[in-house]
């Protein structure tokens, strides 16, 4: 058991009283008057003992094989609880209140559903992939969440990011495998269904996947890229639910995910230019695909599509003067302008009466074939050669789920389930990998137009899908002639948001210059090498910051606010008083093996004493005053022996106890606890007591098992103190009780 001690002010009442009368006519007034406000103060103020509780210690292997023990029991009840735990829909669609939720999740749906047909045919370009398997994944991604996610506002689906990422592998593959990414293959003609398109699934190019027994063209290699990827990244996030791996989101800071997503939003602007002007320049790949696509971009520009520039220029002003007057009359606005629809509806009735394909060769998205494909299962050895890519793209999917879903449960006051949701949407990838689908993620601009809508339950998915769906088996066909600039128009005025960022750069800079530089590398690492490595950089370079921060923390001395019992920083505070003898240290960081020399070299520098400089120093004084040389010798650095004589005469030390605030040290390693050895051993050589104030449980428990209370712990009452005040009370009457006794 051991004890901390908590007291004021505990010199021996009978002791100074004693010496007092003894040694009256030696002191002077002042000394008198000490001597009685120390005994008045005894007689109100008494020493107690703060004892720790005995704590009883399980085994970890007890509780291992408890817990294994509990979670293999079989009984009816708990089978019940795991399957309406794994399908909340089953909890909470009895309760379902439908004359009060009905009317806000149909409108809502409705909305979104809208919104995200066009952004669906829109992303299919980051992708690399045909609009159709856009449409696919937004259908069977909110099914799947409705059965499975706990969140009532989220919208599943397409999201820019996770479609560039998925794109750059796709891209990848199929540069490996020997496919043109600049091949455009001219789409069959006729009604547009899967039947009929006989090149849908073979195009130009040949090419047999290893393993598979079957020819498989350019399309058709893309897809299976990208559905390996979404059944790995799926599989990924429920292996993260199930060892209950959620705590990796943590090292996703705020400042790294907004600097990826604004980095990857402007990858993503770079990509769209091509389409913005009708050139046809290569895709690039790789580290520096941002710069080398401008250099591309500008070495062709003389070739730019006079048509789709116009369009582009007309689509960008349309849409982004929608979104600022509905940002501007939100308020009035019982739901958001589907402008996106209307632009789309539009140009692909001007495209089509104006054969802008045949007369000035704007490029048009081709035929989207309705219905469904017949389920396929992904290929293993295209699992293979993704696995190490399907990790990023898990972790931020993920990410952005549970940090929406956390963000609206919070917002309306309700629960979410972080492990359930990371199952979710682990599902959302697995299942629909099946069925031709690619990864999807929570996206923010449908979230919150969702919850601007009315929205009151996953209902409101179910509504959005159904619009989906709708688009899949009739209305797929009338997007034949839609311009490609237009979807890149959309795609680009979508990115609003990220690249409003760089505006709140100078004010992110005043609140926090680390959090800052942290998201203007993750920017541009993300943006000049590659998304992933651009995570994976911001991922490091934030980590780096937290251990500068703790290897050079702030270390001050404290002085006592005046006529109180507290203590503050002398350097940042005026009107401190200075306590007599006694010096008050401070270090704002836990003390270990990474910063325990800055914690000396602070501590000598403020104290003003380094206890092994100054003992060596006494140490060749006396033995210069013992043994001084004859004649007038001058030494190596040009000085007499007489001026070396007085470079070596000891300090004058100006306090006899140091009280070491330990409130913000949160843990010591074994070389912490040394280097507060080594503190005590130096100092107490110089007889200045060393006493430790405002320690947590697990510093004292360390200080314990590294001996730095002796083996008996005999020390311990005299070393510890509940506060600074209780130490340095101490520290005053001891050195009262010693001058007394001289």
């Amino acid at each position: 058991m051991s004890v901390l001690c908590v007291r004021g002010r505990e010199a021996d009442k009978a002791s100074t009283a004693s010496c007092a009368e003894e040694h009256i006519h030696e002191v002077d007034t002042e000394t008198m008057e000490r001597v009685e406000a120390t005994r008045m103060e005894n007689t109100t103020s008494s020493g107690f003992l703060l004892e720790r509780k005995t704590h009883v210690k399980i085994s970890r292997k007890e509780i291992l094989l408890t817990r294994m023990k509990k979670s293999c029991s079989f009984t009816p009840k708990k089978l019940k609880n795991f399957v309406m735990d794994f399908f909340p829909v089953l909890r909470w669609l009895p309760k379902y209140q439908c004359k009060e939720y009905i009317w806000g999740d149909v409108m809502s749906g409705l909305v979104i559903g809208i919104i995200l047909v066009p952004q669906a045919i829109a992303y299919s370009l980051l992708a690399g992939l045909k609009p159709i398997y856009s449409l696919y994944t937004s259908f069977f991604a909110n099914i799947i969440y409705f059965l499975m996610g706990t969140s009532r506002h989220v919208s599943v689906g397409i999201f820019s990011l996770i479609c560039l990422m998925v794109g750059q592998v796709v891209d990848r593959e199929l540069l490996l495998a020997g496919f043109d990414l600049n091949d455009d293959v001219s789409s069959a003609s006729g009604d547009g269904s899967l039947q009929n398109d006989s090149q849908f699934n073979t195009t130009t190019f040949n090419f047999t996947i290893p393993g598979m027994n079957t020819e498989c063209g350019k399309e058709c290699y893309a897809i299976g890229i990208a559905t390996a990827l979404t059944f790995v990244a799926g599989v990924y996030q429920v292996l993260m639910g199930i060892f209950r791996l959620g705590f990796v989101s943590m090292y996703l800071s705020e400042s790294v995910l907004d600097g990826f997503a604004t980095g990857a939003s402007l990858t993503i602007l770079t990509a769209q230019v091509k389409y913005l002007i009708g050139i046809k320049i290569p895709r690039s790949q790789g580290h520096g695909m941002l710069v080398i696509t401008w250099i591309n971009i500008f070495r062709n520009i003389s070739q730019a599509n006079l048509c789709d520039v116009i369009t582009s220029a007309i689509c960008i002003v349309v849409l982004v003067t929608a979104k600022e007057l509905g940002d501007r009359y939100k308020h009035k606005l019982k739901f958001p302008l589907p402008t996106e629809l209307v632009v789309i509806v539009v140009a692909t009735l001007v495209s089509h009466y104006g054969n802008l394909n045949e007369v000035y060769a704007s490029s048009v998205s081709g035929a989207i074939p309705t219905g469904f494909i017949s389920p396929k299962v992904p290929s293993f050895n295209l699992m293979l050669r993704v696995a190490v890519d399907a990790l990023p793209l898990a972790i931020v999917s993920f990410v952005f789920t549970v940090s929406l879903s956390e963000m609206c449960a919070k917002k309306y006051a309700y629960t979410t389930r972080a492990n359930q949701e990371m199952f979710a949407v682990g599902f959302c990838n697995i299942i629909p990998s099946f069925f031709h689908s690619f990864a999807t993620s929570a996206a923010l601009a449908k979230t919150l137009v969702k919850t601007s809508t009315g929205c009151q339950t996953q209902v409101s998915g179910v509504i959005s899908a159904l619009v989906v769906l709708l688009v899949l088996l009739f209305l797929a066909p009338l997007f034949y002639s839609l311009q490609k600039s237009v979807l890149a128009c959309i795609i680009i005025v979508s990115l609003r948001g990220a690249l409003r960022k760089f505006r709140d750069v100078p004010a992110r800079y005043h609140v926090n210059k680390v959090d800052t530089l942290v998201w203007v590398i993750t920017v541009s690492a993300s943006a000049l090498i590659s998304t992933e490595i651009g995570l994976l950089v911001g991922i490091v370079f934030s980590m780096l910051c937290i251990i500068v921060r703790t290897q050079r923390p702030r270390a001050v001395l404290l002085g006592q606010i005046q006529n109180t019992s507290f203590y503050e920083d002398d350097y940042e505070y005026e009107n401190l008083s200075s306590v007599p003898k006694v010096k008050i240290f401070r270090f704002e960081a836990p003390v270990y093996y990474a910063n325990s020399n800055y914690f000396l070299k602070s501590l000598h520098r403020l104290t003003n004493l380094d206890p092994n400089l100054e003992a060596a120093r006494r140490k060749k004084y006396n033995k210069e005053k013992q043994h001084p040389k004859k004649g007038d010798h001058t030494t190596a650095n040009g000085l007499g022996i007489r001026e070396t004589t007085l470079q070596l005469v000891p300090k004058q030390i100006d306090f006899q106890a140091l009280v070491l605030d330990c409130s913000s040290i949160s843990f010591l390693d074994t070389t912490g606890v040394n280097t507060l050895k080594e503190v005590l051993k130096g100092y107490k050589d110089f007889n200045i007591s060393v006493l430790l104030a405002c320690c947590n449980p697990s510093v004292i428990d360390s200080l314990k098992r590294g001996g730095y209370f002796g083996k008996d712990f005999g020390s311990m009452k005299e070393m510890l103190f509940y506060s600074i005040h209780n130490a340095v009370q101490f520290a005053k009457d001891q050195k009262l009780s010693e001058d007394c006794s001289v």
